[in-house]
């Protein structure tokens, strides 16, 4: 079985089945909630193992993956006893405490310490803390339906920026040195993608999305921008850590963090851009 049909396969099964589970809202949609901190614990994991292998210096694999899974608990938590969401910004400052402290108390020598605490950092910050804004999407209004829409954007500009580069943009790739086998016709496709499947969606629930479509296009659109910027980025430090794929957990795609990498950025836009701007 070829990359393509092992893409189309995650596609075409996976999609479909989170966003099924999307439609169980117990407990402020705990199996997505479960979801989010398996897979934010899998790409600290991932990521960790890839910075190692380059010879990064990092503090204890343990004490990174607990506080990225930490982060998600608490917020998860917050969301259920409706506390003030900015409890998750002081955890991750509270972490980032922990962790000088932890290498003032324990260090022998400090030749690497401001790298260490610095990937570590980052890590956290990546996959935990980034990550926590799906969450949070959960206590938007009509907040299945958010949380879908917000799904279908970035799987539709993931998927769309993929169909439109292999099969129009072979004279567009090249563009970015981060990534040159994305093409420039890869990024328009999978933002027509995103905002056409966004009206689509509005179309069949008139009375569930409360956006005008002027503002749902202004969402999709910076919302699958974020998407494509966190691909992007993801290719960039794979580049730095000299590593083709996060893992091979996810068939055609790579790891955990290559399948999540748009998710991660795309999040806090979204959130913020419904929270702030268009309510």
């Amino acid at each position: 079985m070829n990359k393509v049909i092992k893409r189309l396969c995650v596609f075409f099964i996976g999609v479909p089945l989170i966003l099924f589970l999307v439609s169980f809202s117990y407990l402020n949609h705990f199996v997505i909630q479960l979801l989010i901190a398996i897979f934010s614990v899998l790409a600290g994991h991932e990521f960790y193992t890839m910075a190692s292998e380059k010879g990064k210096p990092l503090f204890r694999r343990s004490l990174v993956l607990i506080c990225i899974g930490l982060l998600q608990e608490i917020c998860y938590l917050a969301i259920l006893t409706k506390l003030n969401l900015e409890i998750i910004f002081w955890a991750y400052i509270f972490e980032i405490l922990i962790l000088l402290g932890f290498e003032a108390l324990q260090a022998k020598s400090f030749e690497a310490s401001f790298e260490k605490f610095t990937n570590s950092a980052f890590i956290i910050l990546y996959c935990g803390f980034f990550i926590t804004f799906i969450s949070r999407i959960t206590t938007l209004n009509e907040p299945s339906f958010m949380l879908t829409l917000f799904l279908i954007i970035v799987f539709m500009c993931d998927s769309g920026a993929w169909f439109f580069g292999v099969l129009f943009g072979k004279s567009t790739r090249g563009v970015l040195a981060a990534s040159p086998n994305k093409s420039l016709v890869g990024f328009i496709g999978g933002i027509a993608a995103s905002i056409a499947s966004a009206i689509v969606v509005k179309l069949i629930f008139p009375d569930v999305f409360f956006l005008s479509y002027a503002n749902l296009i202004i969402i999709s659109l910076i919302t699958s921008l974020s998407a494509i910027i966190g691909d992007l980025v993801e290719s960039v430090i794979k580049r730095s850590l000299d590593c083709k794929d996060s893992g091979t957990l996810i068939p055609g795609r790579g790891g955990v963090l290559d399948s999540i990498d748009s998710l991660l950025a795309a999040a806090p836009v979204f959130y913020i851009a419904v929270q702030f701007l268009f309510k």
